[in-house]
């Protein structure tokens, strides 16, 4: 049984007060704690877990050196950040992490005054951190802020934008890159720790500070010196880039050892202006399973630690969504050579493995930057392509001004496949597709569908990409409600309902996941359900001949209500002059915390109990 007396420097841990107590010769022992620690944790709850592993030693150095929570660590989307969490207050919760009114799955200002920026989606860490330092500094505050993003976030465009603009501000700013995606053998991991002691040092520092100012009345002398500078330290570490950016750049050095981690981070302390610090890390760090195929240990299911694998999920003959859409794509490929396949770096998520193994060179992953993804599908809609945008809804809103502009306006033939609409569970408010019916149905031009099952989810992926013009399908996160997939693929009729169920006086207009729960409700009470099927546009000639013969309508989706589905109903009958009862049911206009998908349905009022409540309470 691992309680917190199996941890002795852990378990007086209760704050980085606590952490700066310990010697520098029990932070190695510490980091051994810590991550047998977070590996027993997350074995009984799940969740982020191999980023995390890579993460112990920065964090506990980080913690060490830095006066937090006066001194601010922002970090990156926040999957490393468990340890973070461990070390701040919240080691006795970790077993509760997302779940329902447990630690969140990210760093959370409301939780804790150690997470200093909420965060869920990449590259935003330097933007913030910038942030920061620049309003600590305009009250006249000795902060410092520290910014650590991993070397996928870092393809993202914000941080570029972020960089070049500390740079030019001169900041007083440190950006740590926690790398994880290449090795450094022992001879160059000396080398380059020799070179980092020499780089981060007061001395060096000071010297190359005092020789810019010396030289700088000499302008031929100064540029051969500053282009000898980079010239040398560009042959011996990769940080010719970041230093063009504004940046003084330091490494890579060894993200385990957590004695250079604590002297370079010390001499760092003390460098005014925009400072870059490399670290190299290997993701899975100290669980050998979790090494070898970190991708898999990403997020996990509670697991047994003691075996080297993890638990399978029992088989089940329905496909999930994203497994329909995985498996159309492929087929729509062999038939269609035009269809170009495009992910923000969620290959594995979105379903495109197949595909992208299939046809490697139809299949874009433009790394994190979804900016870029959208306008790349312009383009290549521009030269006569279909291509197919996989993305969560979640992240497509990042991408707002690129569908409006380069694709709405031009009304380019672009698919966007949106995965994980509505609530998503675990992850929070922060990856939940909840804004996806608004924000897409105020789009001209722009085609919006949502599927009641999954069979319907394959043709309106083949209706949406046979369309001439942007178009949209969005579906839930998991399995629907286990219809047969048809092989076969038929054009749906735009903007066209279906009936699903006929009643009398009430009618339940739903769409996608909703559709299942509205028809048990609606047959409890007698009422049509109506699968809508089309968000944009909606059936019109329907709403009218159920306005008529129906004494009330209740919309029911699994989307904010202020601009929804059920929003396009009342514009309509708003705009023809029919006065009627109707109720709208969708989720509230309120961030939706962290549970289990079913959990914050019910919480939502969207289970079949709580739309039978609901539309009860109305009619009645």
């Amino acid at each position: 049984m691992n309680t917190l007396h199996n941890y002795p420097l852990l378990k007086d841990i209760n704050t980085p007060a606590d952490l700066r107590k310990l010697s520098k010769s029990q932070l190695k022992p510490l980091a051994k704690e810590l991550r047998e620690y977070l590996t027993h944790t997350v074995s009984i709850s799940g969740g982020h877990f191999s980023a995390g592993l890579g993460t112990v030693e920065l964090t506990i150095a980080l913690h060490y050196v830095f006066d937090t929570p006066s001194d601010q660590l922002v970090w990156d989307v926040g999957h490393q950040a468990y340890p973070h969490k461990i070390l701040t207050g919240r080691k006795d919760r970790m077993t509760t992490i997302r779940t329902k009114d447990g630690v969140s799955a990210f760093p959370n200002r409301a939780e804790s005054e150690y997470d200093a920026f909420g965060v869920g989606h990449s590259s935003t860490s330097i933007s913030a951190a910038l942030g920061m330092a620049i309003a600590s500094e305009l009250k006249g505050e000795d902060k410092k802020m520290v910014a650590i993003i991993g070397d996928g976030s870092i393809t993202g465009g914000m941080a570029f934008e972020a960089m070049n603009h500390a740079g030019a501000l001169d900041a007083n700013l440190l950006v740590i890159l926690n790398d994880n995606d290449m090795s450094i053998s022992p001879p160059v991991g000396a080398m380059n720790n020799y070179l980092t002691k020499i780089l981060s040092s007061k001395f060096y520092s000071s010297m190359r500070e005092g020789s810019k100012k010396a030289l700088s009345s000499m302008p031929s002398v100064w540029e051969l010196a500053r282009r000898t500078e980079e010239h040398m330290k560009g042959m011996v570490v990769p940080g010719t880039l970041f230093e063009e950016l504004g940046f003084n750049y330091i490494g890579p050095i060894d993200g385990h050892d957590i004695d250079m981690l604590v002297s370079t981070l010390e001499n760092l302390k003390h460098i005014t202006g925009p400072r870059f610090l490399h670290i190299v890390t290997q993701k899975g760090k100290g669980y050998a399973p979790a090494e070898k195929d970190p991708l898999a240990y990403h997020g996990v299911p509670a697991f047994d630690p003691s075996k080297d694998c993890l638990p399978k999920s029992a088989p089940s003959p329905h496909p999930t969504y994203t497994e329909v859409f995985g498996e159309w794509l492929c087929d729509m490929a062999a038939k269609d050579e035009r269809l170009l396949g495009i992910t923000p770096a969620m290959r594995e998520g979105s379903g495109l493995v197949k595909f992208s193994e299939c046809y490697p060179k139809r299949y874009f992953d433009v790394a994190i930057a979804e900016q870029h993804a959208v306008t790349l599908a312009a383009g290549q809609a521009c030269q006569g392509a279909k291509p197919v945008v996989a993305i969560y809804s979640t992240f497509l809103q990042r991408a707002y001004d690129q569908m409006i502009h380069d694709v709405a306006i031009q009304n380019l033939d672009v698919l966007f496949a949106l995965d994980r609409a509505g609530l998503v569970g675990p992850d929070g408010p922060t990856h939940a597709g909840s804004f996806d019916y608004t924000y897409m149905r105020c789009i001209p031009n722009m085609l919006v569908m949502a599927p009641a099952d999954e069979n319907e989810c394959r043709q309106m992926l083949y209706t949406g990409f046979m369309h001439e013009g942007p178009a949209s399908v969005r579906y839930p996160r998991g399995k629907g409600p286990g219809v047969a997939v048809d092989k076969t693929m038929t054009a749906l009729p735009i903007g066209k309902a279906e009936v699903r169920h006929q009643g009398s006086r009430i009618a339940f207009l739903a769409w996608g996941s909703m559709v299942t729960p509205a028809m048990e409700a609606g047959k409890q009470m007698g009422a049509t359900v109506v699968n809508m099927r089309f968000v944009k546009p909606i059936d019109e000639q329907l709403v009218l001949e159920l306005a008529k013969s129906h004494d009330v309508l209740i919309t029911v989706e699994e989307n904010v209500l202020a601009g929804g589905a059920g929003s396009a109903v009342n514009d309509f009958l708003q705009a023809q002059q029919i006065l009627m009862p109707v109720l709208n049911i969708g989720l509230p206009d309120s961030f939706v915390e962290q549970g289990t998908r079913e959990e914050l349905l019910a919480l939502c009022g969207l289970d079949i109990q709580g739309i039978l409540d609901k539309a009860k309470k109305f009619c009645a």
